[in-house]
Formats: C-alpha cells, sequence, structure tokens
C-alpha cells in the first residue's frame, strides 16, 4: 500500500479521492483548511492552508504520491500555479509522484486542435479565468518542472462536479488529451467513479508525465 497525501482533500474531488484510497488500505493524509464533518476512518486529516509552505511541507513529508486537489477560486482565485509550483518542488525534494486534479478545459476537442481553455468564448464567463488559470498548469508548468519529477494531470469529463454527483458505476475510460466523447451527449463522470479512476491511475502507475481524460 502507499503513502498518499491529498491536498484539498475535504474538496468535491478531493474528498472522493481520499474515500477511495482508503478503501483499499492506503495511507492517507488529507491537507485542507477545514477538517470535514464526517471524516473517513483511518484518514489523518490536517487542517491547514495551501497557500502556507510549512503545512504544505508537513503534509508531504514521507508521502509517495501527492494529489493536488484545489480549485483557482476563493482564496486561491489568481494563487494556484504558484501553489502548485510549490507542492511540486515538496513532492520532487519527497521523491513523490505528483498527480493533479486538472479541468475539462485543459483538453483538446481533436488531436493537435487548440485547448477548449484558448477560446475563452466557450466557456460560461464566471468560469473562464478559472479555466484558463489550471490550464497553463498542465501547458506552462508542469512541463517546466526538473525531469526527476513523475507527474500526471488528470481531467475529468464535460459533466462533473457537485452539481453533476452522478452515482458510482465501478467503472470509467481512459483518454490522453483529447475530450472523450459521451455515449448520448457530453461526456460524464460521477464524484465516485472520478475518485475510483485517480486512484487506480496511481495503484497501476502506467501514465507519466503527460496528461489523461477520465470518463464514463
Amino acid at each position: 500500500m502507499s503513502r498518499i497525501t491529498v491536498i484539498g482533500g475535504t474538496g468535491y474531488a478531493g474528498s472522493a479521492i481520499v474515500a477511495e484510497a482508503a478503501s483499499r488500505g492506503h495511507q492517507v493524509t488529507a491537507l485542507s483548511r477545514s477538517l470535514p464533518g464526517s471524516p473517513v476512518a483511518g484518514v489523518d486529516y490536517v487542517q491547514g492552508d495551501a497557500t502556507d509552505v510549512a503545512a504544505l511541507g508537513t503534509a508531504i513529508a514521507g508521502a509517495e504520491f501527492v494529489v493536488a486537489a484545489l480549485a483557482p477560486r476563493g482564496p486561491l482565485a489568481g494563487k494556484l500555479r504558484g501553489v502548485y509550483r510549490e507542492v511540486a518542488r515538496l513532492a520532487l525534494e519527497a521523491g513523490a509522484r505528483l498527480v493533479v486534479v486538472g479541468g475539462f478545459s485543459s483538453l483538446r476537442p481533436a488531436p493537435g486542435a487548440p485547448r477548449f481553455s484558448e477560446d475563452v468564448s466557450g466557456i460560461p464567463e464566471q468560469f473562464r479565468e478559472e479555466a484558463v488559470e489550471v490550464a497553463h498548469v498542465i501547458t506552462d508548468d508542469l512541463p517546466a518542472n526538473p525531469a526527476e519529477l513523475d507527474w500526471l494531470f488528470v481531467s475529468p469529463a464535460a459533466v462533473y462536479g457537485a452539481y453533476a454527483p452522478g452515482e458510482r458505476l465501478g467503472r470509467y475510460r481512459v483518454g490522453d488529451d483529447v475530450a472523450l466523447p459521451g455515449n448520448d451527449g457530453p461526456s460524464a463522470i460521477s464524484g465516485a467513479d472520478f475518485g475510483l479512476a485517480v486512484v487506480e491511475l496511481i495503484e497501476k502507475d502506467e501514465h507519466h508525465r503527460t496528461q489523461v481524460n477520465v470518463a464514463s
């Protein structure tokens, strides 16, 4: 079993990843600004701010995998890239693999095509700045890290989030940086299945320094 630290472990994506990893017997540490009302048994919850380098260092020390599951909203608006650069530095120092939860807008509609985030006219106005900021993590920041840092950027399906929690199907598809198609409309994935996908990507350890897309 692995030692996994989830930064943002009580958020929508983070909590699903924490629950799935703990259910499989992994040793899980979750860092977040607030503690959960219903903690998962066996998880070490650490209360702290992701912008606090000391808190990040404490949570990441000793980890084999670091999952960054933050969103550039509220206090983190405009700060996510800086936080993730620090997370990457600490993961490298710890000898841990870094897994970043990205966004659908970071994907491409077709091979070689511009990413959705490069034409914000197709993104709802309230999400445009967030989409662009997250996309820079995969286009600029992660590739700039030393080759010794093994990282993976995981983008969910088009329909994903607390607004559409869905149900656990226990299955998922994995694609590259091109958005996977849906069966009857946009692709989708539930919170539980996204958590399942991320944990199994960690366990299988087949993708390195690249971006993948997961959908039901």
